[in-house]
């Protein structure tokens, strides 16, 4: 399959929006601690898209024309919980389509579901997440789609961090997958707008390449 191109001018407005409403934010000099332990210069909370109509439509109708360019015979869209299942529900609505969603493990009670909603063998599938991290969790849900007998045909997602280690797993896994927007196009509209200094940018590009060592 050839490479998935998102619009760079979306990806701009949308690396703009996440900055405007906070849901990414850049710390080059007061690095935030992940949940791992990891120093981190940014911090990403998608869930935030939510609460703004306007710009949780528009990724909406990036997710759309991704999703009518790259994969025209899709069936079902899946949500990845928690963060992509309200984007998946609204995707979903445009394209008139299914909507089903992946929780994080089965439920311990009842029919013990892991994916909730009717899935029926063989239908093609696109996974919406909010975020692609390394692609562990990412690849989790593909893949699940897969052992329920469905067919994973892509994985998109609202922003990436571009660690290498997402891009391997996905090429292993045999799946593609895409963001409408993603770090470097993050860094460049954060200095174009002044909210980095062009001395920060080494060390914000540094932590890419290397997270583990980022801050020690």
């Amino acid at each position: 399959m050839q490479p998935i191109r998102t619009n760079h001018e979306l990806a701009e407005r949308i690396a703009s929006d996440l900055l405007a409403i906070g849901a990414v934010a850049l710390r080059p000099n007061q690095p935030f601690t992940w949940t791992s332990g990891l120093k981190s210069p940014i911090y990403c909370d998608n869930r935030l898209t939510i609460s703004y109509p306007e710009i949780r439509e528009r990724i909406a109708e990036g997710f759309v024309s991704l999703i009518r360019d790259n994969f025209p015979d899709v069936e079902v869209i899946a949500g990845a919980a928690t963060g992509g299942i309200p984007h998946a529900a609204w995707v979903a609505q445009k394209l008139n389509l299914p909507m089903v969603y992946v929780r994080d493990k089965a439920k311990g009670h009842g029919k013990e579901n892991l994916i909730e909603g009717s899935i029926k063998p063989g239908q093609k599938t696109v996974v919406i997440e909010d975020l692609i991290s390394t692609g562990g969790s990412s690849l989790k849900v593909a893949l699940a789609m897969n052992d329920a007998g469905a067919q994973a045909l892509g994985v998109l997602g609202i922003f990436s961090y571009q660690f290498d280690k997402a891009k391997e797993a996905f090429e292993g896994a045999g799946i593609p997958f895409e963001t409408l927007t993603n770090y470097t196009t993050l860094l460049d509209v954060a200095l174009k707008a002044g909210s980095i200094r062009e001395q920060d940018l080494q060390a914000l590009k540094a932590w890419r390449s290397n997270p583990a060592e980022y801050g020690k």
